[in-house]
């Protein structure tokens, strides 16, 4: 599906972001859109944050449900 990519793109960016904050303390989107509590950070971490509770219910699936068109 779709938004199953989606979801997994937008985690795996939530994950680098929290991968340079933990080794170089540099915040990727707060840098890019304005600082931690600019809006356009804020939606981008919302955003991360829901694609990753989705991608939780990827791992409750039935392979055999997976299309792969």
């Amino acid at each position: 599906m779709v938004i199953d990519k989606i979801a997994l793109v937008l985690s795996i960016i939530g994950g680098i972001n929290w991968g340079l904050i933990g080794f170089f303390r540099f915040d990727l989107v707060a840098y890019l859109f304005g600082g931690q509590t600019a809006s356009a950070s804020r939606v981008v971490y919302a955003l991360v944050g829901l694609a990753a509770l989705w991608c939780i219910s990827l791992l409750f699936r039935d392979r055999g449900e997976v299309d792969e068109t």
